[in-house]
């Protein structure tokens, strides 16, 4: 049986921890398989660049989960109902979609205790996988995002939204946030925070921890908030146990959470 070739689509990418996790349990578990990245600048390419690859599998980071949802022949009933798919698998020609971001993020949120109510910072792709599942488990989440536009599908689901216009300028009428996260790319390839300093300010110094999607460095949100003194914890976790999931999906199940977890994490000794 050929060699079953791996990657992982973004833009950017060059960065992705994924390739090292994923060879890495490979390798331990003594799968013949290899795992690559590749930069994506065309979302709507995305399948037909997968198929041209030969892939038998891939994650999908920023900013193209959208895209792979549409390219997704069958839907996982999860990444059906949020519009975000982040994984995809081939069987027998068809694209299998799902999205291992949100189980993967609320594990590793789970150490945060009587965290009740969430701000997230951003209203994209990972925004909209977390956001359901968060809620399904009796957060309260609220967004605020710079523009109007990709909050209309949170409004429309019942979510508490602002844009950083909207969002309250008197900071007594701000509401207290159990757990700030940002949401977005900024602090990635460049030293922008998520949101305007007066929102930041308004709502980091009540929070009883923030964290930010951005895993491996720390980011000028973190900083921030460090500066206020809470507790932070970069994307590591979360990306650690997305890709744990990704795994099983990419095997057919064939090793438990469990098996692949010590294999996995040695990626972030490295």
């Amino acid at each position: 049986m050929a060699k079953e070739i791996f990657a992982i689509f973004g833009n950017p990418v060059s960065h992705s921890k994924s390739p090292l996790m994923h060879n890495l349990t490979f390798q331990g578990l003594g799968v013949d398989a290899c795992y690559t990245r590749h930069l994506l600048e065309d979302g709507d390419k995305l399948k037909e660049t997968f198929l041209a690859l030969g892939l038998k599998g891939a994650n999908i980071t920023v900013p193209h989960k959208e895209a792979a949802f549409s390219a997704a022949d069958v839907l996982d009933p999860f990444a059906k109902k949020i519009g975000v798919v982040n994984t995809l698998v081939e069987r027998e020609g068809k694209l299998y979609g799902y999205n291992t971001d949100a189980p993967g993020f609320l594990k590793a949120i789970s150490e945060f205790k009587n965290v009740k109510t969430v701000l997230f910072l951003g209203a994209g792709g990972t925004a909209q996988s977390t956001s359901s599942i968060l809620r399904d488990e009796g957060y309260e989440v609220t967004l605020v995002n710079r523009g109007e536009a990709r909050l209309e599908k949170y409004k429309k689901e019942g979510f508490e939204t602002y844009t950083f216009e909207t969002f309250p300028k008197d900071t007594s009428l701000v509401k207290h946030y159990d757990l700030v996260i940002n949401m977005t790319s900024a602090g990635l390839e460049d030293d922008n925070l998520p949101a305007p300093k007066e929102i930041l300010s308004a709502v980091i110094p009540h929070a009883k921890a923030c964290v930010d999607v951005i895993y491996g460095k720390e980011t000028p949100f973190l900083k921030l908030a460090k500066s206020e003194g809470k507790p932070t914890k970069d994307g590591s976790d979360m990306l650690l146990y997305q890709g744990i999931i990704a795994f099983e999906h990419f095997t057919n199940y064939r090793y438990s959470f469990d098996e692949i977890k010590p294999f996995m994490k040695k990626a972030f000794s490295l």
